[in-house]
């Protein structure tokens, strides 16, 4: 099965260098497929984080499944509630975990689950 790509969005800082801001893209989770968050950890400075919009009537799972390049990966997949009808915020932590040697996250979601998802990071340079 192939995931769907989706892209992680950087906030553009603005001149004076106080606000950073981004146009949000959603993009729409198709469950059988998944997910996979192209180049999700590029940035090297763990800021990734991960809005999945559940908008089924039902509480459901998000998976984020154990990556292929770092030992970490033992720990294997992590399986997390998302309460109906909300926005959940999921900041990586361990991003030896979940990263594959692609750079990418992987994730994988409840039969019940119904919405969108994206991916926003700050980027490693000020201006950009």
């Amino acid at each position: 099965m192939t995931k769907d790509i989706i892209n992680v969005q950087y906030p553009t800082v603005e001149t004076t260098q106080s606000v950073a801001n981004a146009k949000i893209t959603k993009s729409v989770v198709n469950v059988e497929n998944g997910v996979s968050i192209n180049k999700a950890f590029a940035n090297k400075n763990g800021t990734l984080t991960v809005f999945v919009e559940n908008e089924a009537d039902a509480n459901s799972t998000v998976t984020f499944l154990a990556g292929d390049a770092y030992p970490n990966s033992m720990l294997g997949d992590l399986q997390l509630e998302v309460e109906k009808t909300s926005t959940t915020a999921f900041q990586i932590q361990d991003v030896s975990r979940f990263e594959n040697k692609d750079g990418s996250l992987n994730m994988e979601f409840g039969s019940n689950f119904e919405g969108n998802i994206f991916a926003v990071a700050r980027t490693t340079a000020l201006n950009v």
